[in-house]
């Protein structure tokens, strides 16, 4: 299953860093989806995903009453918005990008998703 099955994604900027939250799509199934999240999305999986955009450290925070799983990616705009050269300096596109990973739902917690 993508994870755009089960989740929103939600990112910002401030300066070179790009923040990104994970959030379970419907509020209602957070019990059964929300261990899922929290096991499968690492911040090593996520710096992995990013290779070669993000240049930095990939801190992870968990958000468990809100359904999140939020994720600051150091080093990662290519210098921030009035020094970067990239199409996305905002990274707005980073959460679309990685709702399209494939995740196994067996790996999760309690319930199905």
């Amino acid at each position: 299953m993508k994870l755009h099955d089960i989740a929103i994604a939600r990112s910002g900027d401030k300066g070179d860093r790009a923040t990104l939250s994970i959030i379970v799509r419907d509020p209602a199934r957070i019990p059964a989806v929300y261990p899922l999240l929290e096991r499968v999305l690492t911040a090593e999986r996520v710096r992995e995903h990013y290779r070669g955009t993000v240049q930095g450290a990939v801190d992870r925070h968990l958000l468990p009453h809100l359904g999140a799983v939020h994720f600051v990616l150091h080093a990662a705009l290519g210098g921030g918005v009035t020094r970067s050269l990239a199409l996305d300096a905002h990274g707005k596109t980073l959460g679309a990008a990685l709702l399209d990973i494939t995740i196994d739902p067996d790996l999760g917690g309690s319930g199905s998703a």
